[in-house]
């Protein structure tokens, strides 16, 4: 089995959010948002799936914008769950250190 990374952006509003903000002590106002994550499906179907509300998380469902390959192609397919999972993480503390707000599980 296949896996893969996928990063959608999210509206800023979601950034004005206690809950956001509190997993992004660094992120500054106004820049941009980003939700992180990885599945066996290819992210256009995960994202759909988001969008309608299956295993959606929140903040993707209500503020998801459309994804951004730019940040997650070069990484796609990925062998096993585990180097997605390492991934995932790599790939969003990497946006949060350009002080973006970013969510991930």
């Amino acid at each position: 089995m296949k896996y893969y990374l996928y990063v959608i952006e999210l509206d800023k509003q979601v950034g004005k959010l206690v809950k956001f903000r509190k997993e992004n002590p660094k992120f500054l106002l106004g820049n941009r948002c980003f939700y992180v994550g990885q599945s066996a499906k290819k992210p256009s179907v995960r994202f759909r799936q988001h969008k309608g509300g299956y295993k959606s998380n929140t903040y993707a469902r209500q503020f998801g914008l459309k994804l951004m390959p730019a940040l997650f192609d070069k990484y796609n397919p990925i062998p096993t769950r585990k180097d997605a999972v390492e991934l995932e993480e790599y790939v969003a503390k990497k946006l949060r250190k350009k002080r973006y707000g970013v969510w991930f599980n």
